[in-house]
C-alpha cells in the first residue's frame, strides 16, 4: 500500500560494524525510517543517525524524539543543520516536551513544570525554524493539549505512542490509552491543524505475530499494576499493540489507517523481523 511507512527504532550501540549490519538489515526487510530514542543509556542520536546513513542508501533517519529541554535551540539547530547535510537530506527532526524526571536528575537538570518544558519546545521550534535554511520534515509527539497544539500547528508529522502517565502512581508509570482516547487525541490535532496536511505515527509497543497471541501478551502484560491491567482482549484491540496472525496484524494497520488516519508505523527492534512480514503482505 503505497500511502503506508514503517520504522523501526534502534535503541541500542554495541559497536560500529553491528550497528551497520543492523540498519542495513532493516532497510533490506522494506523498512522506510530508522530512527533513535533520547534517552540517557541509549546511544547519543545525532551520531548514531549519521552513521545509520552511511551504512544505508534509502531509508530516512530521524529522532523518535529529542528530549527537547535537554539542549540548548541554537546549539540544537547547528546539530540538526550538519547532520542533514552529512545524512544526505535523509533526515526527519523528532521532538517532544521530556517526561522522565530520573533522566534530568541524572543529567543535573532541572525538571521544570510541563507549561515550562512545553514552552521550550515551542521556543526550540522557532529556532529551528529561524536558523536553518531548509527545515527537515519535523515531527513532533506527545500526548498533552500543550504538546499537540504545536504538533497542530508546526509539525510535518503528528507522533501518537498511545502511553499516558497512570494518574495516582509513581513517575514513569504508564497507562495504554483506549481507541476512543486516541480518538479523541487525534480529533483534538485535525481540529486545531485545519487545511495543513499531516501524517500521523503511531510508535507500536509490543508486536506477535502468532495465530494465539494470548500467552505472549498475559507474560509481558501481567506485571503491570493490578489496576492497570488489561484482559487478553483488550490488548489485541489496543492500538499500541498488533498480535495475531500475519494477516490478521496487516487487516488492524488497514483499519487503523482508516480510523485514525494513521499511516506511519514505527516498531522496536526486537520486532524488526517479526513484523516484517506484515509489511511485505502490505505491500504485496
Amino acid at each position: 500500500m503505497d500511502d503506508l511507512r514503517f520504522g523501526v527504532s534502534l535503541p541500542f550501540l554495541t559497536g560500529r560494524d553491528d550497528w551497520a549490519a543492523r540498519c542495513r538489515r532493516a532497510e533490506e526487510l522494506g523498512y522506510d525510517t530508522i530512527t533513535i530514542p533520547d534517552h540517557l543509556g541509549m546511544p547519543a542520536p545525532f551520531p548514531a543517525l549519521v552513521a545509520a546513513a552511511q551504512a544505508t542508501e534509502r531509508v530516512r533517519v530521524g529522532h523518535l524524539v529529542l528530549n527537547a529541554p535537554f539542549y540548548n535551540p541554537v546549539l540544537l539547530a547547528r546539530e540538526v543543520e550538519s547532520t542533514a547535510v552529512l545524512t544526505g537530506g535523509r533526515l526527519d527532526v523528532g521532538l517532544g516536551a521530556g517526561h522522565m524526571k530520573s533522566e534530568f536528575d541524572d543529567a543535573g537538570l532541572p525538571f521544570a513544570p510541563p507549561k515550562e518544558r512545553i514552552e521550550h519546545l515551542a521556543r526550540t521550534i522557532d529556532v529551528l525554524r529561524a536558523r536553518l535554511d531548509d527545515v527537515p520534515p519535523l515531527l513532533i509527539a506527545g500526548n498533552s493539549d500543550g504538546v499537540l497544539r504545536l504538533a497542530a500547528e508546526h509539525a510535518d508529522i503528528v507522533g501518537f505512542a498511545g502511553l499516558k502517565h497512570a494518574k495516582g502512581f509513581p513517575p514513569g508509570t504508564f497507562d495504554i490509552a483506549g481507541p476512543e482516547e486516541l480518538d479523541e487525541r487525534v480529533g483534538f490535532v485535525r481540529e486545531r491543524a485545519g487545511s495543513r496536511p499531516l501524517e500521523f505515527n503511531m510508535l507500536i509497543q509490543q508486536v506477535v505475530v502468532a495465530d494465539d497471541p494470548s500467552e505472549t501478551l498475559e507474560k509481558a502484560w501481567g506485571g503491570v499494576p493490578p489496576a492497570l491491567r488489561r484482559s487478553v482482549d483488550e490488548l489485541v484491540s489496543a492500538p499500541q499493540i498488533l498480535a495475531g496472525t500475519v494477516e490478521q496484524v496487516a487487516a488492524k494497520v488497514r483499519a487503523m489507517r482508516d480510523r485514525f488516519g494513521f499511516t506511519y508505523f514505527t516498531v522496536f527492534e526486537p520486532f524488526l523481523e517479526e513484523f516484517a512480514p506484515v509489511i511485505a503482505l502490505l505491500r504485496s
